[in-house]
Protein backbone atom coordinates (compact mmCIF):
# COMPACT_ATOMS: atom_id res chain seq x y z
CA UNK A 1 0.00 0.00 0.00
CA UNK A 2 1.41 3.21 -0.89
CA UNK A 3 2.59 5.55 2.77
CA UNK A 4 1.41 8.64 1.53
CA UNK A 5 -1.93 7.12 0.67
CA UNK A 6 -2.54 5.05 4.01
CA UNK A 7 -1.14 8.50 5.97
CA UNK A 8 -3.50 10.61 3.74
CA UNK A 9 -6.26 8.00 4.40
CA UNK A 10 -6.14 7.78 8.29
CA UNK A 11 -5.95 11.46 8.87
CA UNK A 12 -9.47 11.30 7.09
CA UNK A 13 -10.87 8.83 8.94
CA UNK A 14 -10.07 10.59 11.81
CA UNK A 15 -11.66 13.56 10.88
CA UNK A 16 -14.67 11.95 9.70
CA UNK A 17 -15.36 9.56 13.15
CA UNK A 18 -15.44 13.02 14.60
CA UNK A 19 -17.46 15.16 12.48
CA UNK A 20 -20.19 12.20 12.99
CA UNK A 21 -18.95 11.60 16.88
CA UNK A 22 -20.06 15.85 16.89
CA UNK A 23 -23.76 15.00 16.16
CA UNK A 24 -24.19 11.33 17.65
CA UNK A 25 -22.77 11.82 20.86
CA UNK A 26 -20.97 8.99 22.52
CA UNK A 27 -21.18 6.23 19.36
CA UNK A 28 -17.64 6.09 18.58
CA UNK A 29 -17.76 2.50 18.10
CA UNK A 30 -20.69 2.05 16.22
CA UNK A 31 -19.38 4.98 14.22
CA UNK A 32 -16.54 3.37 13.13
CA UNK A 33 -18.22 0.31 12.34
CA UNK A 34 -20.31 2.00 10.00
CA UNK A 35 -17.19 3.89 8.69
CA UNK A 36 -15.52 0.51 8.14
CA UNK A 37 -18.85 -1.21 6.32
CA UNK A 38 -18.37 1.51 4.20
CA UNK A 39 -14.99 1.44 3.73
CA UNK A 40 -15.46 -2.66 3.03
CA UNK A 41 -17.46 -1.80 0.06
CA UNK A 42 -20.58 -3.49 2.31
CA UNK A 43 -23.69 -2.75 3.93
CA UNK A 44 -25.12 -1.90 6.77
CA UNK A 45 -28.27 -2.75 8.68
CA UNK A 46 -28.92 -1.11 12.22
CA UNK A 47 -31.57 -2.89 14.54
CA UNK A 48 -32.58 -0.61 17.74
CA UNK A 49 -35.68 1.13 19.36
CA UNK A 50 -36.62 3.86 17.82
CA UNK A 51 -35.30 7.23 18.91
CA UNK A 52 -31.45 5.63 19.30
CA UNK A 53 -29.96 7.95 16.27
CA UNK A 54 -30.40 6.01 13.45
CA UNK A 55 -31.34 8.06 10.82
CA UNK A 56 -28.97 11.09 12.24
CA UNK A 57 -25.92 9.09 11.86
CA UNK A 58 -26.58 7.91 8.26
CA UNK A 59 -27.08 11.97 7.37
CA UNK A 60 -24.25 12.59 9.01
CA UNK A 61 -21.91 9.86 7.87
CA UNK A 62 -23.27 11.35 4.19
CA UNK A 63 -22.51 14.90 4.96
CA UNK A 64 -19.21 13.96 6.55
CA UNK A 65 -18.00 12.18 3.40
CA UNK A 66 -19.39 14.18 1.12
CA UNK A 67 -21.95 11.64 -0.63
CA UNK A 68 -25.55 12.46 -2.21
CA UNK A 69 -28.48 10.79 0.37
CA UNK A 70 -31.76 9.88 0.11
CA UNK A 71 -33.98 8.30 2.63
CA UNK A 72 -36.84 5.78 2.10
CA UNK A 73 -39.72 5.36 4.55
CA UNK A 74 -40.66 1.88 4.56
CA UNK A 75 -44.66 1.54 4.98
CA UNK A 76 -46.34 -1.39 4.78
CA UNK A 77 -48.84 0.26 1.52
CA UNK A 78 -44.75 0.51 -0.60
CA UNK A 79 -44.46 -0.33 -4.08
CA UNK A 80 -41.35 -1.76 -5.34
CA UNK A 81 -41.61 1.48 -8.23
CA UNK A 82 -41.57 3.63 -4.99
CA UNK A 83 -37.71 2.50 -4.23
CA UNK A 84 -36.89 1.87 -8.21
CA UNK A 85 -38.29 4.68 -9.94
CA UNK A 86 -41.23 4.72 -12.77
CA UNK A 87 -41.48 5.59 -16.64
CA UNK A 88 -44.13 8.24 -16.80
CA UNK A 89 -45.25 8.95 -20.57
CA UNK A 90 -43.99 12.62 -21.73
CA UNK A 91 -46.90 14.30 -24.01
CA UNK A 92 -44.13 16.69 -25.95
CA UNK A 93 -41.31 14.02 -26.80
CA UNK A 94 -44.10 11.25 -26.94
CA UNK A 95 -42.05 8.86 -25.13
CA UNK A 96 -41.96 7.17 -21.86
CA UNK A 97 -39.49 8.75 -19.51
CA UNK A 98 -37.66 7.24 -16.99
CA UNK A 99 -37.75 8.91 -13.47
CA UNK A 100 -35.03 7.55 -10.90
CA UNK A 101 -36.63 6.49 -7.46
CA UNK A 102 -34.36 7.38 -4.39
CA UNK A 103 -32.45 4.07 -4.55
CA UNK A 104 -29.92 6.46 -7.16
CA UNK A 105 -27.99 8.39 -4.29
CA UNK A 106 -24.54 7.23 -3.04
CA UNK A 107 -26.22 6.86 0.48
CA UNK A 108 -29.61 5.52 0.67
CA UNK A 109 -31.57 5.19 4.22
CA UNK A 110 -33.65 2.67 4.15
CA UNK A 111 -35.68 3.68 7.25
CA UNK A 112 -37.47 0.83 8.95
CA UNK A 113 -36.96 -1.81 6.22
CA UNK A 114 -38.99 -4.41 8.18
CA UNK A 115 -42.06 -2.57 7.84
CA UNK A 116 -43.05 -3.18 4.34
CA UNK A 117 -43.74 -6.13 2.35
CA UNK A 118 -40.97 -8.44 1.20
CA UNK A 119 -42.16 -7.41 -2.25
CA UNK A 120 -40.62 -4.64 -1.36
CA UNK A 121 -38.12 -5.66 0.54
CA UNK A 122 -36.97 -7.19 -2.19
CA UNK A 123 -36.39 -4.22 -4.55
CA UNK A 124 -33.27 -3.21 -2.49
CA UNK A 125 -31.98 -7.24 -3.66
CA UNK A 126 -30.18 -6.68 -6.83
CA UNK A 127 -29.31 -3.14 -5.66
CA UNK A 128 -26.79 -4.23 -2.80
CA UNK A 129 -25.70 -7.27 -4.38
CA UNK A 130 -24.46 -6.19 -8.32
CA UNK A 131 -24.91 -2.10 -7.90
CA UNK A 132 -27.54 -1.49 -10.68
CA UNK A 133 -31.35 -1.68 -10.97
CA UNK A 134 -33.64 -3.24 -13.54
CA UNK A 135 -36.49 -1.24 -14.41
CA UNK A 136 -39.09 -2.40 -17.27
CA UNK A 137 -36.08 -4.34 -18.50
CA UNK A 138 -33.65 -2.15 -18.68
CA UNK A 139 -30.53 -2.30 -16.31
CA UNK A 140 -29.26 1.06 -14.51
CA UNK A 141 -26.10 1.56 -12.65
CA UNK A 142 -26.29 3.31 -9.72
CA UNK A 143 -23.53 5.54 -8.00
CA UNK A 144 -19.91 4.90 -6.78
CA UNK A 145 -19.92 4.41 -3.77
CA UNK A 146 -23.48 2.90 -3.43
CA UNK A 147 -23.83 2.57 0.52
CA UNK A 148 -27.20 1.08 2.16
CA UNK A 149 -28.27 1.54 5.49
CA UNK A 150 -31.28 0.19 6.45
CA UNK A 151 -32.60 0.55 10.13
CA UNK A 152 -35.28 -1.87 11.63
CA UNK A 153 -37.59 -1.92 14.62
CA UNK A 154 -37.20 -5.31 16.68
CA UNK A 155 -39.09 -8.16 15.51
CA UNK A 156 -40.91 -8.11 18.37
CA UNK A 157 -42.44 -4.77 17.49
CA UNK A 158 -45.97 -4.82 15.77
CA UNK A 159 -46.83 -4.18 11.72
CA UNK A 160 -43.03 -5.84 11.48
CA UNK A 161 -42.40 -8.18 8.41
CA UNK A 162 -38.86 -10.62 9.27
CA UNK A 163 -36.35 -10.04 6.48
CA UNK A 164 -35.52 -13.70 5.42
CA UNK A 165 -31.83 -14.64 5.75
CA UNK A 166 -31.35 -14.51 2.00
CA UNK A 167 -31.91 -10.83 2.46
CA UNK A 168 -29.88 -11.04 5.67
CA UNK A 169 -26.81 -12.08 4.06
CA UNK A 170 -26.51 -9.04 1.82
CA UNK A 171 -26.04 -6.81 4.62
CA UNK A 172 -21.90 -6.86 5.78
CA UNK A 173 -22.74 -5.70 8.99
CA UNK A 174 -25.67 -5.36 11.79
CA UNK A 175 -25.03 -3.49 14.52
CA UNK A 176 -26.86 -1.43 17.49
CA UNK A 177 -26.38 1.92 18.87
CA UNK A 178 -27.87 1.39 22.46
CA UNK A 179 -28.75 4.09 24.77
CA UNK A 180 -26.27 7.07 25.30
CA UNK A 181 -24.10 7.15 28.57
CA UNK A 182 -25.09 9.28 31.56
CA UNK A 183 -22.47 12.11 30.12
CA UNK A 184 -24.16 12.07 26.49
CA UNK A 185 -27.17 12.18 27.20
CA UNK A 186 -26.64 15.78 29.06
CA UNK A 187 -25.09 16.82 26.56
CA UNK A 188 -27.75 16.40 24.39
CA UNK A 189 -30.30 17.71 26.67
CA UNK A 190 -28.83 20.60 27.33
CA UNK A 191 -26.89 21.37 23.72
CA UNK A 192 -28.08 22.41 19.81
CA UNK A 193 -31.00 20.59 18.52
CA UNK A 194 -29.20 17.42 16.75
CA UNK A 195 -30.26 18.36 13.31
CA UNK A 196 -28.84 21.99 13.98
CA UNK A 197 -25.69 20.52 14.60
CA UNK A 198 -25.84 18.16 11.45
CA UNK A 199 -26.61 21.04 9.47
CA UNK A 200 -23.26 22.75 10.01
CA UNK A 201 -21.45 19.05 8.94
CA UNK A 202 -18.93 20.16 6.06
CA UNK A 203 -17.53 17.33 4.01
CA UNK A 204 -14.13 16.00 4.98
CA UNK A 205 -13.14 14.50 2.07
CA UNK A 206 -14.41 13.74 -1.59
CA UNK A 207 -15.71 11.30 -3.74
CA UNK A 208 -12.13 10.64 -5.15
CA UNK A 209 -10.54 10.17 -1.66
CA UNK A 210 -13.13 7.71 -0.73
CA UNK A 211 -12.75 5.56 -3.16
CA UNK A 212 -9.05 5.32 -2.43
CA UNK A 213 -9.78 4.86 0.84
CA UNK A 214 -11.88 1.87 0.20
CA UNK A 215 -9.19 0.46 -2.42
CA UNK A 216 -6.74 0.85 0.54
CA UNK A 217 -8.92 -1.18 2.58
CA UNK A 218 -9.20 -4.16 0.50
CA UNK A 219 -5.04 -3.96 -0.03
CA UNK A 220 -4.67 -4.31 3.83
CA UNK A 221 -2.02 -7.34 4.03
CA UNK A 222 -3.21 -10.16 5.91
CA UNK A 223 -1.24 -13.55 6.97
CA UNK A 224 -1.59 -17.32 6.11
CA UNK A 225 -2.11 -17.30 10.15
CA UNK A 226 -4.36 -14.62 9.96
CA UNK A 227 -6.66 -16.85 6.82
CA UNK A 228 -5.79 -20.34 8.95
CA UNK A 229 -7.77 -18.20 11.90
CA UNK A 230 -10.97 -16.72 10.22
CA UNK A 231 -11.07 -20.25 8.16
CA UNK A 232 -10.92 -22.10 11.73
CA UNK A 233 -13.89 -19.68 12.88
CA UNK A 234 -16.01 -20.61 9.57
CA UNK A 235 -15.38 -23.98 9.95
CA UNK A 236 -16.47 -24.37 13.46
CA UNK A 237 -19.79 -22.47 12.87
CA UNK A 238 -20.59 -25.11 10.47
CA UNK A 239 -19.59 -28.51 12.51
CA UNK A 240 -20.88 -27.04 15.96
CA UNK A 241 -24.20 -28.52 16.69
CA UNK A 242 -24.75 -25.22 18.40
CA UNK A 243 -25.52 -23.55 15.31
CA UNK A 244 -28.72 -23.94 12.98
CA UNK A 245 -26.22 -23.86 9.93
CA UNK A 246 -22.73 -22.32 9.53
CA UNK A 247 -21.20 -19.43 7.96
CA UNK A 248 -21.59 -18.70 3.94
CA UNK A 249 -18.41 -18.38 1.39
CA UNK A 250 -20.22 -14.71 1.97
CA UNK A 251 -19.78 -14.69 5.49
CA UNK A 252 -15.96 -15.39 5.39
CA UNK A 253 -15.18 -12.82 2.59
CA UNK A 254 -17.08 -10.61 4.08
CA UNK A 255 -15.17 -11.24 7.61
CA UNK A 256 -12.01 -10.80 5.88
CA UNK A 257 -12.84 -7.71 4.43
CA UNK A 258 -14.50 -5.86 7.48
CA UNK A 259 -11.25 -7.01 9.62
CA UNK A 260 -9.15 -5.58 6.91
CA UNK A 261 -11.77 -2.08 7.12
CA UNK A 262 -11.19 -2.51 10.65
CA UNK A 263 -7.32 -2.46 10.88
CA UNK A 264 -7.44 0.76 8.28
CA UNK A 265 -9.67 2.64 10.47
CA UNK A 266 -7.25 2.04 13.47
CA UNK A 267 -3.95 3.05 11.16
CA UNK A 268 -3.01 -0.36 10.95
CA UNK A 269 -1.90 -1.84 7.24
CA UNK A 270 -2.21 -5.32 8.22
CA UNK A 271 -5.03 -7.01 10.02
CA UNK A 272 -4.41 -8.86 13.33
CA UNK A 273 -6.75 -11.10 14.80
CA UNK A 274 -8.06 -8.58 17.25
CA UNK A 275 -9.64 -6.96 14.41
CA UNK A 276 -11.61 -9.87 13.30
CA UNK A 277 -12.71 -10.92 17.01
CA UNK A 278 -14.15 -6.81 17.13
CA UNK A 279 -16.13 -7.28 14.14
CA UNK A 280 -17.09 -10.73 14.44
CA UNK A 281 -19.98 -10.01 15.84
CA UNK A 282 -21.51 -7.50 13.84
CA UNK A 283 -20.78 -9.72 10.49
CA UNK A 284 -21.87 -12.84 12.15
CA UNK A 285 -24.64 -12.32 14.64
CA UNK A 286 -27.38 -11.78 11.88
CA UNK A 287 -25.64 -14.69 9.97
CA UNK A 288 -26.02 -17.47 12.63
CA UNK A 289 -29.10 -18.95 14.38
CA UNK A 290 -28.53 -21.41 17.34
CA UNK A 291 -29.71 -25.00 16.41
CA UNK A 292 -32.18 -25.14 19.80
CA UNK A 293 -34.06 -21.57 18.96
CA UNK A 294 -36.06 -21.68 15.14
CA UNK A 295 -37.96 -18.08 16.11
CA UNK A 296 -34.94 -15.70 15.71
CA UNK A 297 -30.96 -14.81 15.00
CA UNK A 298 -28.09 -15.58 17.88
CA UNK A 299 -27.10 -12.36 18.49
CA UNK A 300 -24.08 -11.22 20.20
CA UNK A 301 -24.05 -13.79 22.25
CA UNK A 302 -23.44 -16.46 20.17
CA UNK A 303 -21.05 -14.94 18.26
CA UNK A 304 -18.76 -14.47 21.50
CA UNK A 305 -19.29 -17.76 21.96
CA UNK A 306 -17.73 -18.88 18.44
CA UNK A 307 -14.87 -16.59 19.62
CA UNK A 308 -14.46 -18.20 22.95
CA UNK A 309 -14.77 -21.85 21.11
CA UNK A 310 -11.95 -21.36 18.49
CA UNK A 311 -8.19 -20.49 19.82
CA UNK A 312 -5.87 -17.64 17.92
CA UNK A 313 -3.46 -20.43 17.28
CA UNK A 314 -3.73 -23.65 15.46
CA UNK A 315 -2.67 -26.17 17.99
Amino acid sequence: MNTDVFRMGTHLIARAVDQVGNVLLGKEGPIKLALACLLARGHLLIEDLPGMGKTIMSHALAKALGLTYKRIQFTSDMLPADVLGVSVFDRDSGEFKFHPGPIFAQVVLADEINRTTPKSQSALLEAMEEGQVTVEGETRELPTPFFVIATQNPATHAGTYPLPESQLDRFLMRIELGYPDAQAERELMQGEERRVVLSGLEACMSVEQLIALQNAASNVKTTEALIDYIQRLVHHSRQSTEFAYGLSPRGSLSLLRAAQAWALVHDRNHVLPEDVQAVLPSVVEHRLRESADYTGHGGTALAQRLLAMVDVVSA
